[in-house]
């Protein structure tokens, strides 16, 4: 393997190869071949993927000055060194599953960067510098351990995709939607309890998915006409075989959710007791079996929590189940439908998903 390793190297540099590809290699360290006498001036990508590298070497710029493109997805790489600051031709960084603690604040001197990815790390913060790569466009920071986002990042004025799902992010800073080319927004599975109100306010963000946030209870006006992100109705994929539990009110028995005996269970999907009495009211409303259930709902019910039963916020695209206090839309542009040809002004149909396992698989594949 160290031969092939240095045979592919020695042909790299005779050739003058401006891409060299030293994936799946089983590397610890880097390769000194690589950085002997001038290096090699003339490499603009270099892929080093899926091996074991720990660090890079301090001299990296000066051996390979004219880098465009580092590609180091799934090393072991745990730290930076401040030297990565030198690479100032570097246009794209990859650092995706490696084992990252802290990014230095000299990242913020590839001031050429326009794709940064970070992803599946274990950092808990981001230096306040990353601020000054104005032509960055891709930042992807998920699966990290993130509670806050800098509050400069605002000025990557070029900034167009934005990713940080799964983290502990809480909040938004309102400044983001300051960003003039912001296109697309993902912050899935955080810990968001609101979003700025301005969220969606430009004509160019036109992707935003937020879901999987538990204790998100609403979204901004703004967002209604964008492609958002869909949390769904929770149902269940499967009804157990187990007997449904029942509710008795005096004469009434009303069965309860399926939901309701899944309470516990890590990998079933547990509602808010709010959304499950809405639906078991609204079910009791709509039957046509038994007048004393229609008493019930219409006299001990207020008129408002009435017209709530009555008209849910929407359905389930696939099931139609009800969904009254948790619905997030997908909204598809009437353009990428079959009713592209029906209207001729751009606008948009309103879809919304359920959390079954059956509809989520449907909306991964057509989302």
């Amino acid at each position: 393997m160290a031969s092939e390793l240095r045979a592919a190297i020695f042909i790299a540099k005779q050739e003058r190869h401006k891409n060299l590809f030293l994936n799946y290699r089983n590397l610890s360290n880097f390769p000194v071949e690589l950085l002997k006498d001038e290096g090699m001036q003339f490499l603009e990508r270099l892929f080093m993927k899926r091996n074991s590298l720990t660090t890079l070497p301090e001299n990296l710029a000066q051996k390979l000055p004219n880098l465009i493109e580092l590609y180091l997805h799934s090393n072991n790489i745990a730290i930076i060194p401040q030297a990565i600051g030198d690479l100032v031709k570097l246009q794209s960084l990859d650092l995706s599953d490696n084992a990252l603690q802290i990014i230095c604040p000299e990242i913020g001197q590839l001031r050429s960067l326009r794709h940064l990815r970070l992803a599946n790390n274990q950092l808990k913060f981001l230096p306040q510098e990353l601020g000054d790569l104005r032509e960055l466009e891709t930042l992807d920071v998920s699966m990290n351990l993130l509670r806050t986002l800098p509050e400069r990042l605002h000025q990557c004025l070029s900034l167009q995709c934005l990713t940080a799902d799964r983290n502990l992010l809480q909040c938004l800073p309102r400044q983001l939607c300051l960003l003039p080319d912001l296109n697309e927004l993902s912050m899935a599975a955080n810990c968001l309890t609101s979003l700025p109100l301005d969220l969606g306010r430009s004509m160019e963000l036109q992707f935003v998915f937020v879901d999987n946030n538990a204790q998100l209870k609403a979204l901004p006006s703004y967002l209604y006409n964008k492609v958002i992100g869909c949390s769904g109705c929770g149902l269940a994929a499967q009804i157990s075989d187990v007997k449904q539990l029942c509710l008795t009110l005096g004469d009434v028995t009303v069965p309860l959710p399926s939901e309701v005996k899944a309470i516990g269970s890590e990998t079933d999907r547990v509602l808010p007791l709010e959304e499950l009495a809405c639906r078991v009211l609204h079910a009791a409303h709509n039957s046509c079996l038994s007048t004393d259930v229609k008493f019930l709902t219409s006299f001990l019910l207020p008129k408002s929590l009435l017209d709530v039963v009555r008209w849910p916020l929407g359905h389930c695209h696939r099931c139609s189940q009800p969904m009254f206090t948790i619905v997030y839309p997908k909204l598809f542009p009437l353009r990428e439908t079959a009713l592209a040809g029906v209207h001729k002004r751009t606008t948009v149909s309103f879809i919304a998903y359920c959390c079954s396992s059956q509809c989520l698989r449907t909306f991964d594949l057509q989302g």
